[in-house]
């Protein structure tokens, strides 16, 4: 696990580098709004770093709106100014990794606002996928092997089934991060993991009911604890 968190950050830290050397190329060259970037290749191989390298470089700064990438042509400077863009890339560099408790407070913040739209909004076919990914949550559990993937995959159902897309996008984002926390703190321990299934159907049987306020109720109570090891860890 260290290992993996050394080599997380050793990527993080080649990434910001990429960001950097990125803005300077716009800066040196003047680039303006719609002019196109040099190849991922050139990239790479102007910044001595991998094209994957290159390629989630890019991809940040296109989630920032900052670049925009269109297939089979090429990445492209974002219609914004440069000072703008200067501005928000000395942000975007200074972002620090988000700890337990930052990561904790903000998935429950927006799965009390995902779980009463998707008790308002949810399709069969949600339904299916939630009732999917309950049915795998629960079978590891009862097997007595690690369920933290099919658990999340439950939750990002529910994002899905809000019909709100830039919610269902915060929570793909912060996904990984949890899932390694998860691991990290050993917060589903098996006890609570079984708890975790009955929790897990009252929050999907308020959803196919359509009651927003029964659902909300019930995933806060599904927080409970973990909103404890928030504040123990």
């Amino acid at each position: 696990m260290k290992i993996d968190i050394l080599a997380k950050k050793d990527s993080q830290s080649v990434q910001k580098t990429i960001i950097s050397n990125i803005r300077e190329l716009i800066n040196r060259k003047n680039l303006e709004p719609g002019d196109k970037l040099p190849s991922e290749r050139m990239l790479s191989e102007k910044f001595g770093v991998t094209r994957s390298n290159v390629r989630e470089a890019i991809q940040k700064l296109e989630f920032y709106g900052l670049l925009k990438s269109i297939p089979q042509s090429g990445t492209f400077v974002a219609n914004i100014g440069v000072i703008a863009m200067n501005g928000m890339i000395e942000d975007i560099l200074r972002l620090e990794d988000p700890d337990f408790k930052s990561l904790v407070e903000t998935r429950i913040l927006l799965e009390l606002k995902t779980v009463r739209l998707a008790a308002l909004r949810r399709t069969e076919e949600d339904l299916e996928k939630m009732k999917e990914a309950l049915e795998a949550y629960t079978k590891k559990v009862l097997d007595g092997q690690d369920a933290v993937q099919e658990d999340l995959l439950f939750h990002l159902a529910i994002a899905k089934a809000s019909g709100n897309s830039t919610m269902n996008t915060f929570m793909l984002i912060i996904t990984p991060e949890i899932i390694t926390n998860f691991e990290k703190y050993h917060v589903c321990d098996k006890s609570l993991a079984r708890n975790g299934i009955q929790e897990h159907q009252e929050i999907f049987e308020a959803i196919k009911s359509q009651n927003p306020q029964l659902a909300k109720e019930k995933m806060k109570e599904h927080f409970s604890v973990l909103y404890q090891y928030c504040y123990n860890v």
